[in-house]
């Protein structure tokens, strides 16, 4: 009978810690400041596109060429 005390209270204990992390919330931690206000940014644009190196050939690769020759 003891053996189901644990496994039976566990919900109900949640519950309590969950709520009294609530109350804590509420009535001891100082009320929330509001945030500044952030300067507007210009977007963010690159001024030039990344280029990608050129991949090697699957065929080329297999026969042993070098890519380029």
């Amino acid at each position: 009978m003891y053996a189901l005390i644990i496994p039976a209270s566990t919900p109900f204990v949640l519950l309590i810690a969950v709520m009294a992390l609530s109350w804590w919330e509420d009535h001891i931690l100082p009320p929330p400041t509001e945030p500044a206000e952030s300067p507007a940014e210009a977007p963010l644009t690159p001024a030039a596109p990344a280029q990608l190196p050129e991949l090697a050939r699957v065929d080329a690769t297999l026969t042993g060429e070098v890519a380029g020759r």
